[in-house]
């Protein structure tokens, strides 16, 4: 289901000290230039790799690489969500330190120095092709890449799943990029297609029927071989560490849980690890690793003195048959915590031991069950070990301001004061929990929000709104099922219904930004765009470095006429995200109709330039090449035009607007038989929904184009 929100719808900063430090001298010519290739799949369990386990598939060439590199057996994220493990990556630190704790209320903040940063000082090129939307760059991990591309369209993220592009295209676009670099080079590939919904292509949709979700393995593995194929065809690696992980696993119902972000069991936190070293001997290692290991490990390899702040331990040695010294591996899920103020999660890996600290907490013997069935706490004096979390916290957290929430960027914070609006939302949440509030007891609600959407997405959509009016009867905390139904209910027809839920749930929910955008969304649709204004502007009080809300104020605005404060709200967005096609599509579709009425050609000007970045960042975006048609057509440009018009109908075979300016330009052009074509598929698709006036003027159009 796609909300796309284009307006046709609607017709500070503490910098680290890189460059002086001595730590970080570009002419250590003592270290190895090796280049560095990061691959993370998310979503991934190590069970479906057959280099783990071959109960499941067969994955060759992942297997292949770890045929040559060493596997990493006991591999641990330190958070079962995808932007914080990335941070944890990338940062070599916990959440503790950096303060990114899950996808939807931090970005990470640009006072920590990432790898990137480190090996872009030492004349590194660095280039990350990104697969989905929790890794936008709207949330900060671009520092240091000469190339973000994250270029994968441009539907909104308020859906019930997350923007993505298949594995292939993020590999074709990686290696097209790779062709063009010298070394040193730095790659990051992130594949999100094990994530569910589990929608693997053929042939592995037919081969994995029964378990799609292997299917979509097996599918990333099909997309890497290509990739390693080049890196073996080009002399590639002998000279490049190569880094293969995931960021979180998949429960798959284990513990009950049915996919990742809400526990923190083995079935999410294990993580599949290789390490290629050029040269090395392959091997495998039991101890337990985590992330935040990454980053040392890089550095050695490469020969980089490591920062200070880093959490983790290099892995080289232990790689070549050596002992880690003994240590514990932090680990949290607070998602729950954050979206909706459910207890929150935290604990610790030590040796065999892995303690859950939470109101009903939990102790396991990963040797004897790493499955974590048998709960030892009950029979156990939890003192010791709570007291440990503790110190773990204490030494692990950042001593100074706190980070995480709002991206710090210097270009985007003046710019943003420019135009007079930068705010610093302060949250409050719930400081002591009891069993009621713990995770376990809480999981039946979870449960049925995930089943409220597998029946949406099997096509019950009543049985999915059953569910959902359930969940809140019970629980009027969870803001996150009041939007989904009100999505459901527009789905539905009933917009007035789902405005109504949405209403119920800010009542409940005061301070969700969820409730608050989606509720300013649906009022823009029913046309109370003031209302809507008011709505959006509460949610950025407290979230305005939502480039979304900003989108979406532009669109209210522009619904009532007000072309300023649409261009202000739309420049907002694109400050902090410049890469956000549909912004620059409502700009154009702004620019164009402000030039119908100015016939100034410098509007016209604006829309077309507008309509060309939405299209060169999003290529299958129809609606750009619609507007793009539009504009052309103002300026007298027929050909062009009508190439725009039938790329958008390529696209989108029964886009009703393109269809109808094709008949119309087809008709002045003398070509009957084109407008007639156009003209039928135009009324096939719209007649049901269009006015008797006109259904009367296209009849009248049909009639033009029949007669000889």
């Amino acid at each position: 289901m796609e909300r796309n929100y284009s307006l046709e719808v609607f017709c500070i900063i503490l910098t680290v000290l890189l460059v002086t430090s001595s730590l970080f001298s570009k002419t250590d010519s003592t270290r190895t230039k090796y280049n560095f290739l990061l691959i993370t799949i998310d979503t991934l369990r190590p069970d479906r790799l057959s280099c783990y386990s071959r109960e499941h598939l067969k994955t060759p060439h992942i297997d292949s690489l770890a045929e040559k590199g060493v596997l990493f057996k006991k591999a641990f994220a330190h958070t079962p969500t995808t932007l914080p493990s990335h941070a944890n990556i990338l940062l070599g630190t916990t959440p503790l330190y950096h303060g990114v704790h899950d996808n939807s209320n931090f970005i990470v903040n640009e006072e920590y120095l990432t790898l990137t940063e480190l090996l872009k000082n030492y004349d590194y090129s660095t280039g990350a092709f990104i697969g989905a939307f929790p890794l936008d760059s709207r949330f900060g991990l671009t520092q240091g890449f000469d190339v973000y591309d994250d270029y994968y369209g441009g539907i909104s993220s308020q859906e019930f799943t997350y923007v993505e592009r298949k594995a292939e295209v993020v590999v074709d676009k990686a290696m097209d990029w790779l062709k063009n670099q010298r070394d040193p080079w730095f790659l990051w590939v992130h594949c999100f297609d094990p994530h569910q919904r589990y929608d693997p292509p053929e042939p592995y949709r037919s081969l994995y029927k029964k378990d799609p979700y292997s299917g979509e393995v097996a599918y990333v593995d099909f997309a890497l071989g290509r990739l390693f194929d080049y890196l073996e065809k080009n002399g590639l690696f002998e000279k490049t560490l190569i880094i293969f992980t995931g960021d979180h696993g998949e429960a798959l119902g284990q513990h009950g849980e049915p996919t990742h972000g809400y526990f923190a069991y083995n079935a999410t936190l294990w993580i599949p690890l290789i390490l290629y070293f050029p040269g090395g001997q392959p091997g495998e290692v039991n101890h337990e690793v985590c992330h935040t290991d990454i980053f040392p490990t890089v550095c050695e390899t490469l020969g980089i003195e490591k920062p200070s702040f880093l959490q983790g331990v290099s892995l080289v040695s232990v790689a070549k048959g050596k002992k880690l010294p003994k240590r514990v591996i932090y680990f949290e899920s607070l998602y729950p915590f954050y979206s909706r103020g459910w207890a929150p999660l935290k604990g610790f890996i030590e040796g065999s031991q892995k303690f859950f600290d939470s109101p009903i907490p939990e102790l396991y013997d990963l040797e004897q069950d790493f499955d974590e069935l048998e709960n030892l706490a009950p029979q156990k004096k939890l003192g010791k070990y709570k007291a440990k979390l503790e110190k773990i916290i204490k030494q692990q957290s950042y001593a100074g301001k706190t980070a995480g929430r709002q991206k710090i960027d210097r270009e985007a914070l003046e710019k943003l004061k420019s135009l007079g609006y930068v705010s610093n939302p302060q949250v409050s949440r719930k400081q002591s929990f009891s069993q009621k509030d713990d995770l376990k007891t809480l999981l039946p609600y979870q449960v049925k929000l995930m089943n409220s959407m597998k029946a949406y997405h099997g096509g019950d959509i009543m049985t999915g709104i059953r569910l959902l009016s359930e969940v809140i009867e019970e629980r009027k905390d969870f803001d996150q099922a009041y939007s989904y139904l009100a999505t459901l209910y527009k789905e539905l027809g009933k917009l007035e219904e789902a405005i109504k839920t949405l209403k119920e749930g800010l009542e409940n929910n005061p301070s969700s930004n969820k409730l608050i955008s989606s509720y300013g969304i649906f009022l823009i649709e029913v046309g109370e765009y003031d209302a809507a204004i008011k709505i959006l502007k509460k949610g950025l009080d407290s979230i305005d470095y939502d480039p979304e809300l900003w989108n979406y104020l532009g669109v209210a605005y522009w619904s009532k006429g007000d072309f300023q404060n649409a261009v202000e709200a739309y420049q907002k967005a694109l400050i902090l995200d410049n890469n956000y096609p549909i912004v620059f599509n409502n700009l154009g579709s702004l620019y164009l109709s402000k030039a119908l009425k100015s016939k100034k050609a410098g509007d016209l000007k604006s829309a077309i330039h507008n309509f060309q970045k939405a299209i060169e960042l999003d290529p299958g975006y129809s609606s750009a090449y619609n507007g793009l048609g539009s504009a052309y057509g103002e300026t007298g440009d027929m050909d062009a035009a009508i190439n725009c018009w039938e790329k958008a109908v390529e696209l989108n075979s029964d886009y009703s607007f393109p269809l109808y300016n094709l008949g119309l330009a087809y008709l002045a052009k003398g070509n009957k038989s084109k407008a007639l074509e156009f003209l039928k598929r135009y009324k096939t698709a719209t007649y049901t929904r269009i006015s008797e006036k006109e259904k009367e003027k296209l009849n009248s159009l049909i009639q033009q184009c029949q007669q000889k």
